[in-house]
């Protein structure tokens, strides 16, 4: 398998690459910026020359005064050893030639006729090993009647093209010094910068079932990361939360369970502690039968909490009557209600999408759970109504003992008994209202409670069946 690169790496590299093309855009720039001044100090100097000559041309009135001009050329150009002036008659005869033996030669080399004459052009030519740039142009002396003369001024720049190889060279030694301290510049910011994320790499691999309290601190992470962490700490809020959940259910139903095992266990024991008869057997097999019941509501319940938890619980999309399956379940209590003389009560009605048995199931667990805390002569009532949004609510209320307000947020957690006083005498769980709840989440919609000293509400509200 192909190894990815790191973070670091990939930081570090285009780090060195951008560096190497900022450098190399800088030594380019300054490299043409310094052959352009050498181009203007040559344009500077030939055209300084040039005005010499055509000044001193213009001033010749005479031949006499024309053939004296060669010495003061030679004036001129002392201490200019690189600098060389020829002067051609309009036959093509050199008037003037520079003392320099070796200059002047090279000069001449190269035809007139191949020259540049622009004066703001200055050409470039290479003979011999050396190169020169010149300017060429017609010079008008002061004797009437002749053609003008050529005038050719040429400058040896052998010592700026050693110049420029030298500076080529030491840039390219400082371009590669600056890349490479720039890489290393840049995988130290790299690894700096990326420290949060190593934080939280370690903070991940110091994470177990027992030790969830870590969290990566806001303060010290760079902006970027901030949304990360946030993130990344929430999440351990939630698992930290789920892992107290599930601990505490695990201990809830390891209790749950022990109860009716211990029971099953006593009776076998007494059963078998001595010889007994038929129906004495029959009857702790009828009580075993009882407890076998309650454990199997239990796992039955505990699945299909487990199903909701892991999604796979989803209902159907069909249109349910609230207020018919309302009274399907005032028909499964109605004898229980009249033996308590409870009366149950049924106003308004509503419509929404979803699966009826699990609605049934709801509706079901909520008003077993009223019946069993109202006070005989009590009435319980379901209310069902729909808002202009298309929103249905159902309401089950009833009278009975206050709910303290720290216990109504734990009503709907599983094995949670709000009168833990009734817990012997009740044939359920604890899970009624934690299945309520999931089958109402699995239908989009949201549930609670609310309790005063003389009435208990719970309170269903299901979406807009769109």
């Amino acid at each position: 398998m192909m190894r990815v690169p790191s973070i670091t790496f990939r930081l570090t590299l285009f780090f060195a690459i951008a560096s190497t093309a900022v450098l190399l855009v800088i030594g380019y720039v300054f490299i043409v910026a310094v052959e352009s001044h050498f181009l203007e100090l040559d344009r500077d100097e030939l055209n300084g020359k040039l005005a010499l000559v055509r000044n001193a041309l213009a001033k010749a009135h005479t031949q006499g005064e024309l053939d004296a001009i060669p010495q003061l050329f030679d004036e001129a150009l002392v201490g200019h050893r690189n600098l060389s002036i020829t002067v051609f008659a309009p036959d093509g005869r050199i008037l003037f030639a520079s003392s320099d033996d070796a200059f002047p030669g090279a000069a001449l080399k190269i035809p007139l006729t191949e020259r540049r004459t622009e004066q703001s052009t200055l050409a470039k030519w290479e003979i011999g090993g050396h190169e020169y740039r010149d300017i060429v142009a017609d010079v008008a002396t002061g004797i009437a009647g002749i053609p003008p003369a050529t005038v050719a001024i040429a400058i040896n720049i052998d010592h700026q093209r050693i110049f420029i190889a030298a500076l080529r060279d030491r840039l390219s030694l400082a371009i590669m010094f600056g890349v490479t301290t720039m890489a290393a510049l840049g995988w130290v910011a790299a690894r700096r910068g990326l420290s949060p994320v190593y934080r939280l790499a370690a903070i991940t691999q110091r994470i177990t079932a027992t030790r969830m309290d870590d969290r990566l601190p806001l303060d010290s992470v760079p902006v970027e990361l901030r949304e990360v962490a946030r993130a990344f700490n929430a999440m351990l809020d939630r698992l930290e939360e789920s892992f107290r959940r599930l601990s505490d259910f695990s201990s809830d139903l390891a209790h749950e369970m022990r109860t009716p095992i211990s029971n099953l266990m006593t009776q076998a024991g007494v059963a078998l502690s001595r010889s007994r008869t038929s129906d004495e057997y029959r009857e702790i097999l009828y009580s075993g039968l009882e407890e076998y019941e309650r454990l199997a509501r239990m796992i039955a319940d505990m699945l299909f909490l487990a199903k909701t938890d892991d999604g796979t619980l989803l209902p159907r999309h069909d249109a349910v009557d609230l207020a018919e399956e309302t009274k399907e379940v005032f028909d499964f209590y109605t004898a229980l209600a009249d033996e308590r003389g409870i009366e149950l009560e049924l106003v308004g009605q509503g419509t929404i999408l979803g699966e009826a048995l699990m609605i049934r199931r709801a509706i079901s667990n909520l008003l077993s759970n009223a019946i069993r805390f109202t006070r005989p002569g009590g009435l319980v009532r379901v209310r069902i109504s729909q808002a202009e949004s298309g929103e249905v609510q159902l309401v089950v209320e009833n009278p009975g003992p206050e709910i303290s307000a720290t216990q109504l947020p734990r009503l709907f957690d599983r094995f949670y008994r709000a009168d833990q006083s009734r817990q012997k005498d009740s044939d359920g769980a604890g899970l009624g209202l934690a299945i309520t709840k999931s089958i109402v989440e699995a239908h989009q919609g949201t549930i609670g409670a609310t309790s005063s000293p003389t009435t208990t509400r719970f309170e269903i509200t299901f979406p807009a069946a769109a």
